[in-house]
């Protein structure tokens, strides 16, 4: 099939590559020049497990073309979908404005029947907002007679795993009341469609909604699970303990019950957001979200609090190590990570930040420039030097095993925060180092 898929951010760029894998036709458009050029010449702008080899195969096949030119672009796909991004305003509320330039670009620029496919993550109503644009534009063009649909298609991508979600999908979410469009969006999604049905056709209202319910309910298991283990340390629990005992009710299950720094990236922080604006809108009095976000925003400051307390609040002149950047592993995404929150603390405090990560170095050091305080070292062991501590944020696999003695010897003070809980305390207390995690007492 002919596909056009407009913005080529980390939605778009992923969901583009796994359908023109299976041998769908697919042309990405984006304003971005810069980014469409290195894109042809191979080179990907997000890191992303299995993406880059994914991209350059399919392009150098010409299953996969990127261009600026959307009126092209508009006539190649009988499929437009629209992947640009919902940036939150200023009150928390998605952005609008890149969604419906698409529309009205699609409007201007078609002249066939077009299926336009929702894929942004959006409040709503907006599919609603999308075909009145198109419908303005074209009857403003003397186009009228042209027909096209609108769908909601929602993505539930994860980073770090994003292309293994979209080849295997655990479900398809297609919001339409055409059965013309429903058959040709079971067609394109054939391929992954075929060990058993994972396509959820409903209207397409509850589609756009599903995607907030979905992000939504994910990070209220997150917040509930750090208000949980900030109880913990105060009870003289477990917190470790008590996620296996609770995690073996299959009602409850493990994902999404760890106890950490709370959730960042560009989704469940915006998506929480709007749908709280979203709520608002319509005078409901969304309670339990409002906690959700309250409870995320303080986590990102548990491990600074520590930290000072530790220290007795004498930070100035300090220089902390810090493993781990973007917000997950398996990413380079730094967007709300709480290592921010962390460093952000650290310095207006007279401290001083050596750190390290597998992939976000590059995007941190396009976030804070050249600074005085901040060292981004080549290694994990490099970021210890010196450093009067060791602060975890990110549970990269190599740090899951380090040298205890070789981390004892570099650090001044042998003591480590982990926000991440990677380690036993009962095992780095036989090394001799001091041991704060999250929701558990020191050892």
């Amino acid at each position: 099939m002919n596909l056009t898929v407009f913005g080529i951010g980390y939605v778009g760029l992923v969901q583009a590559a796994v359908l023109a894998e299976v041998g769908h036709e697919v042309v990405c458009v984006d304003i971005d020049e810069k980014k469409v050029e290195r894109l042809n010449q191979g080179l990907i702008p997000i890191f992303e497990p299995g993406l880059e080899s994914l991209v350059k195969e399919n392009h150098a096949a010409g299953r996969i073309r990127f261009t600026t030119d959307a009126a092209a672009a508009v006539k190649h796909g009988q499929i437009q979908m629209i992947a640009v991004g919902t940036p939150p305003g200023e009150d928390g509320s998605a952005d609008l404005k890149y969604v419906l330039a698409v529309a009205e670009t699609i409007g201007r620029e078609m002249d066939t029947p077009k299926i336009v496919v929702g894929k942004s993550t959006v409040p709503v109503g907006t599919c609603e907002k999308v075909k009145a644009r198109i419908a303005e534009t074209l009857k403003a063009r003397g186009r009228e007679d042209l027909s096209f649909d609108v769908a909601s298609n929602p993505e539930f991508l994860k980073e770090g795993s994003a292309v293994a979600d979209c080849m295997k999908p655990d479900r398809i979410i297609v919001g339409t009341s055409s059965e013309d469009t429903e058959m040709v969006m079971r067609e394109l999604y054939a391929p992954f469609n075929r060990n058993h049905e994972k396509m959820i056709v409903m209207d397409v209202r509850s589609a756009e909604f599903t995607k907030y319910a979905a992000n939504c309910m994910l990070a209220t298991k997150i917040s509930f699970m750090n208000e949980m283990a900030n109880l913990a340390e105060q009870l003289g629990a477990d917190i470790e303990e008590v996620r296996k005992g609770i995690g073996s009710d299959p009602r409850i299950g493990y994902h999404f019950i760890y106890p950490g720094l709370g959730y960042g990236g560009s989704c469940f922080p915006k998506d929480v957001r709007a749908l709280i604006k979203t709520a608002e809108g319509v005078k409901f009095d969304a309670k339990l979200l409002r906690a959700v976000e309250e409870r995320n925003n303080a986590q990102k400051s548990v491990l600074f609090d520590k930290v000072n307390h530790y220290f007795k609040g004498a930070l100035r002149g300090k220089t902390f190590a810090v493993w781990g950047l973007a917000f997950k592993p398996n990413t380079d995404d730094m967007r709300e990570a709480p290592a921010r929150t962390l460093m952000e603390a650290l310095w207006a405090a007279g401290a001083k930040v050596q750190a390290y990560d597998p992939e976000a170095m590059q995007e941190c050091q396009a976030i804070y420039g050249l600074r005085e305080d901040l060292l981004l070292c080549g290694t994990k062991e490099a970021a210890l030097r010196g450093a009067d501590a060791l602060l975890i944020c990110t549970e990269w696999k190599s740090f899951r095993a380090p040298s205890f003695d070789a981390l004892k010897d570099a650090l001044t003070t042998p003591v480590i925060f982990d926000g991440r809980n990677l380690y036993d305390p009962k095992v780095i207390a036989r090394y001799g180092i001091e041991y704060f995690s999250i929701g558990r007492m020191a050892a």
